[in-house]
């Protein structure tokens, strides 16, 4: 038994190496800037054209999140990695082509390049969804490895670049054809996830070993674990099970319920928006995300994150040196990642783990509606304080002034976000008390 579990978790592990490959391929939409003035100059393109080429990769990776995340939590992730893979190399080859041949259509580049998101979207999602089937007790460090890695995609592709390529946005393009492709089709053989008969024996053997050791422990009735009876209950029938998971393990009696919460619960689709914590945590990611978990604690790192967007939004409005932007970027890029660090594993633990890809579809709307007002704002302020030379080229001779507004209305954002976050955390606790009170009310 010992050794099947030592094989059970070595697959487990190749599997999560396999999910952190395939994102790493997943985050090249961001790497776009590198190569962009030079293919625009090559075809032609106006900044506004060349704008809209890189805004329909963004659409592909994040407008079709919902249907994706049906599809595949229905499907499976493993047939997702190959078309995401097949959809990497189709979308990036032809933009290499028309670079080398020097022409191409604007509504046909901007169609192949909302290829490539959505083979992102696609890959990245079914790495996410493996990671989180596979370690159901530690799915906050399982889907950081995925998510950390599509962070570093951008720039694991353009260090590669720069390296072998420098110069060459040609051979550049060539890379992330193959280098994408490569990635995730490799993945591909080896993301599989775990036996759900191994794991509910798991389960059998950790109740045994704590009935045995904890003989007095009060014990609430288990309820039933079937699909069936998952997928017909309300949103109301399930919020104290809903909630349950964000609890600190010291404030609820200790049974194996709480651990496997996630697997039992089966919140999705339209009554999803019929839940508060929804909202809360749409709101959250819509706010911060257009600037730039099984505990209650975990509820606290959007706190953080809330706090060091504010920070990055501060710098922004006091930096006029360009050598201090870093300090900008640098905080603005922390509070991303906590926030999509921190995500994933709340969404699981509040609305299940089977609907988890297109639950989190439905957030990653969010972003694709903030950060489109954001970058708009961001434009009309920009272009407010600019001038037109006889060249037709646009600049901004007043300093910080050129973006101070939107920067005071990110900064207003991030409050409001703060708000948010500790309203939810609030919300949570009121949740904990009524289950503290029941619970006391059946000892009694």
């Amino acid at each position: 038994m010992g050794q099947d579990d030592e094989a059970h978790r070595g697959s487990r592990v190749v599997a999560s190496v396999a999910a952190t490959l395939i994102s790493i391929a997943c985050g090249t939409n961001y790497v776009y800037s590198a190569w962009a003035p030079q293919f625009a100059e090559r075809l032609g393109l106006s900044s506004t054209e060349s704008n809209l080429v890189g805004a329909f990769g963004n659409l592909g990776i994040y407008s079709l999140g919902v249907p994706v995340g049906i599809f595949l939590d229905r499907s499976g992730p493993r047939p997702f990695v190959l078309l995401g893979s097949v959809l990497l190399a189709a979308g990036y080859f032809p933009l290499h082509q028309a670079y080398d041949f020097g022409s191409g259509s604007v509504p046909i580049l901007c169609f192949f390049s909302f290829v490539t998101g959505l083979g992102s979207c696609m890959a990245f999602a079914a790495a996410v969804k493996t990671s989180a089937l596979n370690w159901p007790h530690h799915r906050g460090t399982a889907t950081a490895f995925p998510l950390a890695a599509f962070g570093l995609s951008a720039f694991f592709f353009s260090f590669l670049g720069s390296v072998f390529f420098p110069g060459d946005p040609s051979a550049f393009l060539k890379l992330l054809s193959w280098g994408t492709f490569s990635c995730t089709f490799v993945g591909f053989f080896f993301l599989r996830t775990s036996s759900p008969h191994h794991d509910q024996r798991q389960r059998q053997r950790r109740r045994a070993s704590s009935d045995a050791a904890k003989p007095f422990l009060w014990r609430p009735e288990e309820p039933g674990t079937s699909g069936s009876q998952a997928s017909q209950a309300s949103p109301d029938e399930v919020v104290a099970d809903e909630t349950s998971s964000l609890i600190a393990p010291e404030l609820v009696p200790t049974t194996s319920v709480d651990m496997d919460l996630g697997r039992r619960l089966d919140v999705r689709g339209l009554r999803l928006l019929r839940t508060r914590l929804f909202w809360l945590l749409f709101s959250i990611m819509a706010l911060l995300a257009g600037v730039g978990l099984m505990t209650i604690n975990r509820i606290w790192c959007l706190v953080v994150a809330c706090v060091v967007f504010l920070a990055g939004q501060s710098s922004a409005l006091v930096v006029q040196n360009p050598h201090f932007l870093s300090l900008v970027s640098g905080f603005s890029g922390l509070g991303y990642g906590l926030l999509f660090g921190v995500l994933p594993s709340i969404v699981t633990e509040a609305f299940g783990i089977r609907g988890l890809s297109q639950n989190w579809g439905f957030m990653t709307l969010a972003p694709v509606l903030s950060s489109s007002v954001f970058n708009l704002f961001y434009g009309q302020v920009y272009d407010r304080h600019s001038v037109i030379d006889s060249h037709g080229r646009r600049y901004c001779l007043e300093g910080i002034v050129c973006y101070y507004a939107s920067y005071w209305a990110s900064f207003a954002a991030c409050c409001v976000g703060l708000v948010v976050a500790l309203h939810a955390i609030r919300h949570e606790r009121m949740v904990v008390v009524r289950i503290e009170a029941d619970r006391d009310g059946r000892q009694a």
